[in-house]
């Protein structure tokens, strides 16, 4: 289904809608996830188990998207979006209610697996989500779109990061409360997923493949014949590596290093998830109707320099806080072209499933996180800093890959952020014209 034109009336009101259902889901996430995890650093466990416990959680959120994503996008095609949408918010009841019960027995085992299924969920709606932004908004807001919606999630993450600490100190002894509030809170995002807008399946007839592992081959060899998209794939299976690796190394380092509580540990997540959402909108709006490729080298620097600093020794909680901010600033200039350009390359009946191969591939990279930060901290015995350090030094070398392979793209942007003359607009960029914006030739072949 095309995008619609810039008069179509009602994109706004679907658009808008599909923005708050998705805060909504993404708050929950993050409120049922780590208040499990802050649970568990008040268990008062030995320390090797506690560290072994905390990637746990991520790593049981993070299973479910390599097992179910393809399964999401194949639901993405063969039904409308909005459908899809509508059935997970009845699903996250249902979690949410097992949650409670959990919480209330004070269930470790029924507290993960209520995590897990949480994964489940996030796994299925990921390829509707994304896949209904080039349904509802005119192609030249494309990126604008993205920057709202990772902005409006991170918004989410703060909050839902917050909310779990919260949780955590406020109803000890009582939990179950925290269950029933996040089940209202999914019963509240069924009514307003009503209001996006209704749009066709893309593909009524697709047939579903069992085999997740031949979909996602499938899908990535389709992947692999356009270099752009591709590219755009490994970065953002790379971006969630890093960003998972980060917020788990930040738990234990506001724990053992700044001897925080768990709401204060909350905050300092919440700086990391507001220089994101901050970023993503800037990152929006600076796209001025194309996909900017100039973003990407810059976020990546930007990503390397912050996480170097974090690794300074005597670094108090207040500092912290600012170089997290500019850590996830970032990080959301690197992810807004890379997530417009996987929504807007694929083909229309097949975008939910290189989207959910997209998805499957993130989480790869998250569960993948789950692992490094145990080699780490539990086998190597780094300390948090030594960690910062780590992917400070991994990002820097991704930071020059992109700038080797697209030497022109951050110039390019900083000319046209200054206003200076071009001969050309640089390759790969989508300007608006007229009612058809147009994509550069040379994009097919470059990232």
């Amino acid at each position: 289904m095309n995008a619609p034109s810039r008069t179509q009336p009602g994109w706004q009101r679907g658009f808008w809608s599909l923005i708050v259902v998705q805060c909504q889901g993404a708050f929950s996430d993050n409120a049922l996830k780590n208040l499990v995890i802050f649970l568990i650093l008040g268990m008062g466990l030995p320390e090797g188990t506690r560290n072994a416990l905390v990637p746990v959680v991520g790593a049981l959120f993070a299973v479910p998207f390599i097992l179910f994503s393809m399964m999401g996008g194949w639901l993405a095609d063969r039904l409308s979006k909005r459908t899809v949408t509508r059935g997970i918010k009845v699903f996250e009841l249902g979690i949410m209610l097992f949650a409670a019960a959990g919480l209330g027995l004070r269930n470790l085992y029924m507290q993960l697996a209520a995590v897990f299924l949480m994964g489940v969920h996030s796994a299925m709606f990921g390829p509707s989500k994304y896949g209904l932004l080039p349904e509802l908004l005119p192609l030249e807001k494309l990126s604008w779109g993205n920057g709202i919606l990772e902005l409006g999630t991170f918004v989410a993450i703060i909050t839902g990061t917050m909310a779990g600490a919260f949780l955590s100190e406020h109803f000890a002894g009582m939990q179950y409360w925290s269950g029933l509030m996040l089940a209202a809170l999914a019963i509240v995002g069924f009514f307003l997923s009503h209001g996006i807008t209704p749009v066709s399946a893309a593909a009524p007839d697709k047939k579903f493949r069992p085999n997740f592992i031949a979909e996602l081959w499938g899908q990535t060899k389709i992947m692999q014949k356009d270099k752009a998209l591709w590219l755009a794939n490994c970065g953002n299976t790379w971006f969630f590596f890093l960003a998972a690796l980060l917020q788990m190394n930040l738990f234990i380092h506001a724990r053992d290093a700044l001897h925080l509580t768990e709401t204060r540990s909350g905050l300092l997540q919440a700086m990391l998830a507001i220089g994101i959402g901050v970023g993503s909108a800037v990152a929006g709006f600076a796209s001025r109707g194309r996909i900017e490729y100039g973003l990407i080298p810059l976020g990546t620097i930007g990503l390397a320099v912050s996480g170097a600093a974090l690794a300074w020794p005597g670094m108090g909680p207040v500092a912290c806080a600012c170089w997290l901010v500019v850590l996830g600033f970032s990080g959301g200039f690197f992810i807004v072209p890379v997530s417009a350009l996987l929504q807007h390359r694929p083909a229309p009946d097949n975008k939910g499933g290189i989207l959910a191969a997209s998805n499957l591939m993130s989480f790869i990279g998250i569960f993948l996180a789950s692992g490094v930060d145990y080699v780490l901290a539990s086998v190597l015995h780094l300390g948090p800093r030594a960690v910062f350090l780590f992917c400070a030094v991994i990002t820097a070398i991704t930071a020059g890959l992109i700038i080797g392979e697209r030497p022109a793209a951050l110039p390019g942007f900083v000319r046209r952020t200054f206003h200076f003359r071009e001969g050309r607009s640089g390759a790969g960029t989508i300007r608006g014209g007229g009612e058809h914006p147009i994509v550069a030739r040379e994009d097919a072949t470059s990232f």
